[in-house]
């Protein structure tokens, strides 16, 4: 038997692995299942050229729980360990490494790198044990080992009489720690982070019922067998090509990723680069409306089919953190700090990658199916327009395919919109408007008005569309977008011919004094000629004021505080209307007052700004004058 020192060149390295290397001690089971299965492909690698002459077999990685002796057993059937080997790769494992990791991180240790980069896998054990032992035989012709440590520099290695191939590792679980001695907590590890790894993990057995005999008689019981539980799914879709895959496969591994997301998703996204770098995964457009709320089901991040984390900050572009799916690379650093991560060279190359591949997706997508691709198009917005707003890169290839649609569920890409606006929505110093609703039900009139001059009005409903029509008239100086409740519609696109007003200038004058005299300070009052017909009080909201609140209440807009401004409202009055004139003519001023109200309380009612006690006084004051 051979005793010994652990070459450390820190005596309580232990207890900083405890504290310091990974907040979370769950991760020892991950690290040690990956262990055995690197040592598992490592023997078939061997195999496959020649140089193990043993049989491959059809091996598993075995976990075992022993609740009464306190113990796990984590088991597998890879290549294994000479003595001489134990001693080179367990006992002289390198530090220094570590002790930089340590120095550096300690003060954010559940931000940092993952354990089995530096060299600590195996050493993860002792997170969650007092003891360990590793029991292990060598694929090559030599005596079994046995190796023992109980947490400090000390250990033992002495021969073992296992004479099958492979290594077991016993984990004498600490009282601190007894927890992972509970088999649903160990299942919960596995699916968690050994959910698809590429070798079958066995956890128990189950009971399957055998297929009922052709030929059985009626009275005949199903006989069931115990069989080994699996828990894992060796090949995940993402190992796949696309061209082996259906829509169905996409659809069920979806189901596999999430089993309590229960909507589908629109559609999916195979990744799949082997150059510059390597990366594989499928990502999937939920379901997202307008809504734009933290979701709990995120893209899952794998390193060679090992789950690291569901925090892809830096890896994937932000906007397309509201996706679903898997990514899984080799060549994501992953033992910096996350700030050290979004730095990294390799990691912005990805995330680029992955920008362009999900444009060049989306447009195939639009230039297949468009029916299909407009049909979709109100759950995905609000994924591609915040793209537009934060990925310049994403923003240069949007115009193939971000769509605005009208109100009347027409659809156009921004070149389709100018060519088809050019003619009629041009105004006198040859801008381009654009107009929008923000709400269909609430703006009706305002559309109604625009839609008798033929114009067309956009249905732009998103909460960060104020930001996004902001970038899109920055980079297309001869359009501008107004909502359609921001002015009276002659104002909103200025032709050359104008209006002629049945009043004068000094009855102007007049009558805008004595609508001052009735209306709140809230509404600033102006005086319009528009066609008789049109209403003769008309509320807007000013576009630049609203679009600032807007902006700033959704984060940014460049005005400190505008999000809290009270709401600026402009009552346009028309001056070739009937009312205008009687208002004007009127010298009894109770009734010019009721008059003025009356119409004011129309003209809120119109754009919903009529609630509460003055909607009640409005009801009750409109029955009066129907006696």
């Amino acid at each position: 038997m051979t005793t010994g020192k652990i070459n450390v060149s820190v005596e309580n390295i232990f207890p900083l692995i405890k504290k310091f290397l990974y907040s979370d001690h769950e991760i020892f089971l991950r690290e040690l299942v990956s262990n055995g299965t690197d040592a598992t492909l490592k023997l078939k690698h061997l195999i496959s050229i020649g140089e193990a002459k043993v049989e491959y077999g059809n091996p598993v990685i075995e976990i075992k729980v022993d609740k009464e002796g306190k113990k796990i057993h984590i088991i597998d059937q890879g290549l294994g360990m000479t003595a001489d080997e134990v001693e080179k790769y367990i006992n002289q494992v390198a530090f220094s490494g570590a002790e930089e990791f340590l120095d550096k991180y300690k003060d954010s240790a559940k931000d940092s790198g993952i354990i089995g980069h530096f060299g600590l896998g195996f050493y993860s054990a002792f997170m969650v044990a007092e003891k360990v032992e590793i029991i292990t035989k060598s694929y090559k012709d030599e005596p079994a080992a046995h190796w023992t440590c109980d947490g400090s520099p000390e250990f033992t290695l002495e021969p073992a009489d296992k004479t099958s191939r492979g290594t077991e590792i016993i984990l004498h679980v600490a009282e601190d720690s007894l927890e992972f001695l509970e088999d649903s907590k160990i299942a919960g590890l596995l699916n968690k982070y050994n959910k698809f790894m590429p070798i079958p993990i066995k956890f128990g057995t189950k009971t399957e019922t055998l297929p009922k005999p052709e030929d059985a008689p009626e009275d005949y019981v199903n006989e069931t067998v115990e069989i080994d539980n699996i828990i894992n799914n060796p090949n995940p879709a993402w190992t796949k090509q696309p061209t082996e895959l259906s829509d169905e496969d996409y659809k069920s591994f979806y189901r596999e990723l999430y089993p309590m997301q229960f909507e589908e998703p629109l559609f999916n996204i195979h990744l799949n680069v082997d150059y510059p770098f390597n990366l594989t995964g499928i990502l999937y457009f939920p379901k997202l409306g307008s809504d734009m709320q933290i979701q709990k089901d995120k893209i899952q991040l794998y390193q060679n089919q090992v789950y690291v984390t569901d925090n892809v900050e830096g890896i994937v572009p932000e906007f397309l953190t509201m996706l679903k799916g898997v990514i899984d690379s080799p060549d994501i650093p992953l033992n910096v700090s996350r700030s050290g991560l979004q730095a990294d060279g390799a990691v912005k190359k990805i995330s680029n990658y992955i920008t362009r591949k999900v444009a060049d997706k989306l447009k195939a997508l639009f230039n297949e199916n468009r029916a299909d691709f407009e049909a979709k198009w109100n759950d995905i917005k609000i994924v591609l327009e915040y793209g537009m707003l934060s990925e310049d890169k994403f923003y240069e290839k949007a115009g193939a395919f971000v769509l605005y649609p009208t109100v009347d569920d027409t659809y156009f890409t921004l070149e389709e919109l100018k060519e088809k606006l050019k003619e009629n929505q041009t105004d006198k110093d040859g801008k381009l408007v654009v107009l929008y609703a923000g709400n269909k039900d609430a703006q009706h009139s305002y559309i109604e008005t625009a839609k008798e001059k033929g114009y067309e009005v956009l249905l732009l409903d998103s909460p960060i569309i104020s930001h996004l029509i902001q970038k899109i008239e920055g980079d297309n100086k001869d359009v501008t977008f107004v909502r359609v409740d921001s002015d009276h519609i002659d104002n909103l696109i200025k032709k050359d011919e104008n209006t002629i007003s049945k009043l004068s200038d000094e009855e102007k004058e007049t009558l805008k004094t004595s609508l001052e005299a009735y209306i709140p300070k809230a509404y600033s009052v102006q005086l319009e000629a528009m066609d008789s017909q049109a209403a003769p009080f008309i509320i807007t909201q000013p576009e630049f004021m609203r679009r600032m609140k807007e902006m700033s209440q959704s984060g940014g807009g460049g005005m400190f505080g505008m999000g809290n401004m009270p709401e600026m409202y402009n009552l346009v009055v028309n001056t070739n209307s009937d009312l205008a004139t009687s208002i004007l003519n009127t010298e009894d001023k109770t009734h010019q007052e009721h008059l003025v109200k009356q119409a004011l309380d129309l003209a809120k009612l119109s754009q919903n700004l009529l609630k509460g006690e003055a909607l009640t006084a409005f009801v009750k004051r409109s029955f009066e004058m129907i006696k």
